[in-house]
């Protein structure tokens, strides 16, 4: 493993839930496997894009540009093995999973593992964090905001999530695997409770708090040492605002940073789930909740992710047996005929093109408000792609009612902006069942979806969770009641009203197919639009440093001395990020000299540190480096180191330089 970690230390346990079997034949009513029975493998690996002058994807604010980092964001992957089959489980810290991503990284395995790993088997997910790179998708409304298609990003992204499988796949040893559950009430609010309030009482009644506080935990042990663990729950990425500009995984990464800390070479992977009107800013303000500071709102409720799932992890009594399992299908949302048992009415409808609603442009103001782009400010992206005024085909309007259409995003032209074939997948491993969608699902949806499925399997409603942020990016999933309230998820359900019963319709038949042992027809096959998006998004011509300095000079040295609480701070001579992503690598050390060595005790994937670059002219650029000191710091020596790379203007090449700060001491 590439990340050293220090021991997982003990918590209390906590009850699991309990929850009602369903009728039926149970589909993982299959005698348990024996004790090493099953081969797991876990992996981790950088996919952090360009620390500067890149658009972040998830608040669709074109002002909102990297300029350093907090927390770097990686890919954990989970390789399970029974024998017969496997499957690949990457959850990566990024505002989406687009389907530009998993094709990319399905070509790649193709290349390194033949057909090992495919579409049938590997599910890709995101953790939506709104303070990663964007710029990674094929399709025009997700990088509008970016202006354009960022070929470092995306390299970054699949390079990462493909090295990711790989060591997973390096790692496959004989193994166990624990199931443990918990609650956790005070990390999520409901965003859209007007919305919710529109459901039946049926549903209302199974969240009597309107939040799913659900901690559902895939505990990993091989020989009996436990490796890592996959933490499901549900609540949106946006601790982090969109003031910020520094790379953050937000509260999801800080809890992995939190779990990964106290064990080496353990791999904490948090998931999402139907978060998609689930916000962890608790007074329903941006940046609120439960106190008024971003960095301070991340860190706790990424501490309560952590604390919640270190109980469920300690409760995992229920150790799954039975077959790792798959089917996965491609359906073209826009085109589905939905049959009168998964509608609200009892009779059949139909899903739409693709559009989206007038109150999506605001925003969640719970999250985050949109900034429309003021008059006589131009986009030269959406200028090459023909303005945003396509007309709404006849009939459109009265699909999407009670919707307002703001944008006809699948009549766009020359391709629609957003992808209509979407990847459908469920994954089981003995007991538990992934239900993997392409969208942001609300906790009712999340629920129907869920139910449908356990149901056709005859499986217990617990061991059956919504996948959400997988394969692909298609936007905001509400139930048809949720649809008619038109606030900011309805408005972004992209298919129309019975976008809902459509995917319950279509899950359900990919569940009946596994219960029977049956295969499931591949589908439409998705466009490939490599090549046909460009970047507007202007590059490095070349570094330059002023005069009398040399790249990596230090131009503010720390103090001589700190106390633990204090930050260090140290600025240096630098070029742009850009020439040298320093994927798997930092731009940041903080060293602590050892027995007359150096050794480092943080670098920029850190909670403690900060990474701010920011130009001080037109060719030349600073590197602000700060180090919070720990509580439990080590009395002694230590340094701030900078690592970077500059352009020359002449030739192009690229080079890398290393600058130090004198010596400091921690008392």
């Amino acid at each position: 493993m590439p990340v050293a970690r220090r021991r997982v230390l003990a918590a209390a346990a906590a009850a699991p839930l309990v929850a009602s079997a369903l009728g039926g034949t149970s589909a993982a009513a299959e005698p348990a496997r024996p004790t090493g029975a099953y081969l797991v493998g876990r992996g981790i690996a950088d996919v952090t894009g360009p620390a500067a002058e890149n658009g972040m994807m998830g608040y669709s604010m074109p002002q909102q540009q990297t300029a350093g980092i907090h927390l770097r964001t990686l890919a954990r992957a989970f390789i399970v093995a029974d024998g017969d089959k496997r499957i690949a489980f990457v959850t990566a810290e990024l505002g989406a999973l687009f389907q530009s991503v998993h094709q990319g990284v399905l070509r790649k395995l193709a290349e390194t593992h033949g057909g090992l790993y495919t579409e049938q088997n590997v599910l890709l997910n995101a953790t939506h964090t709104h303070a990663a790179c964007g710029g990674d998708s094929h399709y025009a409304a997700y990088d509008l905001s970016i202006l354009g298609f960022q070929e470092q990003t995306y390299n970054a992204v699949v390079d990462g999530i493909v090295e990711a499988i790989s060591r997973a796949h390096d790692d496959l040893k004989p193994g166990t695997l624990n199931l443990g559950r918990a609650l956790l009430t005070d990390a999520s609010v409901n965003r859209s409770r007007s919305a919710f309030d529109l459901n039946p009482s049926a549903d209302k009644d199974h969240f009597p708090l309107a939040i799913d506080p659900a901690v559902t935990v895939l505990r990993f042990a091989q020989g009996g040492r436990d490796v890592g663990a996959i933490t499901w729950f549900a609540t949106h990425g946006t601790s982090m605002t969109n003031e910020n500009r520094l790379i953050s995984s937000d509260n999801k990464g800080y809890a992995a940073f939190a779990w990964e800390q106290r064990g080496d070479d353990f791999v904490a992977c948090f998931a999402q789930t139907n978060s998609g009107d689930m916000s962890p800013n608790l007074n329903l303000a941006p940046g609120s909740g439960p106190t008024d500071d971003e960095f301070e709102n991340t860190r706790i409720i990424g501490d309560r992710q952590f604390r919640a799932a270190k109980r469920a992890f300690d409760a995992a009594r229920e150790q799954l047996g039975g077959a790792v399992d798959h089917r996965m299908c491609f359906v073209d949302m826009s085109k589905v005929t939905v049959d009168g048992r998964f509608t609200p009415d009892g009779e059949q409808h139909s899903t739409c093109t693709a559009a989206i609603g007038v109150s999506m442009l605001a925003g969640s103001r719970e999250d985050g408000p949109g900034l429309p782009i003021p008059e006589g400010i131009r986009n030269p992206f959406l200028d090459w792609l023909g303005g945003a005024d396509a007309p709404v085909p006849a009939g459109l309007a009265d699909a999407q009612a009670p919707k307002p259409i703001a944008v006809p995003f699948g009549a766009m032209k020359p391709y629609p902006w957003c992808p209509e074939v979407l990847p459908l997948q469920l994954i089981r491993i003995g007991q538990l069942h992934l239900v993997a969608g392409p969208a942001e699902y609300t906790i009712v949806a999340g629920l129907r979806i869920c139910r449908a499925v356990a149901d056709e399997l005859g499986v217990p409603l617990e061991n059956v969770l919504m996948q959400g942020y997988a394969n692909a990016y298609s936007q905001y999933v509400t139930t048809p009641e949720e649809y008619d309230a038109q606030q900011y998820e309805g408005a972004s359900t992209l298919f129309g009203r019975y976008t809902l019963p459509a995917y319950q319709q279509e899950f359900t038949r990919l569940a009946a197919a596994m219960r029977s042992g049956k295969p499931v027809p591949p589908g439409p096959t998705p466009r490939d639009l490599r090549g046909k998006l460009i970047n507007f998004q202007p590059g490095v011509v070349f570094d330059d440093k002023p005069p009398g300095r040399e790249f990596g000079d230090v131009l503010t040295e720390p103090a001589n001395r700190y106390r633990r609480g204090e930050q260090v701070s140290a600025v240096f001579v630098t070029g742009h990020p850009k020439n040298d992503l320093r994927r798997g690598g930092t731009f940041a050390e903080v060293q602590r000299q050892v027995d007359g060595g150096w050794r480092r005790v943080a670098d920029d994937r850190h909670w403690s540190t900060k990474y701010s670059w920011a130009r001080s002219g037109v060719a030349t650029s600073t590197a602000t480096i700060t180090w919070d000191v720990p509580d439990n710091a080590p009395a002694g020596r230590y340094r701030i180191v900078h690592h970077g790379d500059w352009k020359n203007g002449w030739n192009g090449s690229i080079n890398a330089f290393t600058g130090t700060t004198q010596t400091f001491v921690i008392t």
